[in-house]
């Protein structure tokens, strides 16, 4: 990082430590969090707040994804859920049509759903990929058409809308299904990405057999390179999206 960008990053962690810590953050929760977001900060490069909001608005995802679990409300049931980028938004609109609307992304990359099981509503769903600055173009482009931000996940930001907009009093359920019994939605290409990665790997090492002659050093590389794509989609789908349901 340069010198300026060392300085606006001390700054946004700063404020987000007096933050977390007048939420009611423990001191070494505060000093964890910080020093695992700045890991992260020094190997993206980006700056803080394009890469996590403004610090008011991760201090209130952090704390609530932190605090105990609240008692859902007496005319609201609550949902924990996740589904990987090939069906996310497939996901989204299915479980929209059945009256799960998104109140948020928590910092796990769960949508936490709520719906009114007295007057549920039909929801659309949408994800937009923001590049850095971009963000309050996409909102200005989208909300004329009614879609409000309802979440954010790395670069994406997932967008709803109710239905009653086009449907009217049609966009109501009267009957509207449980909630699914499981939480987490892989597909089968994510499945199909983790063997071709494996299998990649595998026939690196195989071929490893003369690296005197320049080809070990190249082969060496992809095996790495495999290795570490790979341990990325088991980190991201094993530990940052794990099920974290009631």
């Amino acid at each position: 990082m340069s010198g300026d960008s060392v300085e606006t990053a001390d700054t946004y962690f700063g404020e987000l430590a007096v933050l977390l810590s007048e939420a009611g953050m423990p001191a070494d929760r505060v000093g964890a969090t910080l020093d695992e977001l700045a890991g992260y900060l020094a190997e993206s490069g980006d700056d803080p707040e394009e890469e996590f909001g403004p610090a008011s608005e991760l201090a209130r995802e952090l704390t609530v994804a932190s605090a105990p679990p609240a008692e859902p409300a007496a005319n609201a049931h609550t949902w924990h859920w996740t589904a990987d980028l090939f069906q996310d938004v497939k996901m989204l609109n299915e479980y929209g049509a059945q009256g799960w609307e998104v109140d948020r992304v928590d910092v796990k990359g769960l949508f936490i759903s709520v719906r009114d099981p007295e007057h549920p509503q039909q929801w659309e769903y949408r994800r937009e990929l923001i590049a850095p600055g971009r963000r309050e173009s996409v909102l200005d482009r989208l909300a004329p058409d009614g879609w409000e931000p309802c979440g954010r996940w790395m670069r994406f930001e997932y967008f709803k809308r109710p239905k009653a907009a086009s449907l009217g009093p049609a966009a109501e359920l009267t009957a509207p299904p449980q909630a699914p019994g499981r939480g987490i939605f892989l597909s089968p290409w994510f499945y199909a990405l983790v063997i071709v990665l494996i299998l990649a790997v595998v026939t690196a090492l195989l071929r490893i057999e003369e690296p005197s002659d320049g080809r070990g050093t190249v082969l060496g590389l992809l095996v790495g390179a495999a290795v570490g794509t790979l341990g990325v989609v088991i980190v991201v789908w094993s530990a940052a999206r794990r099920d974290k349901r009631r």
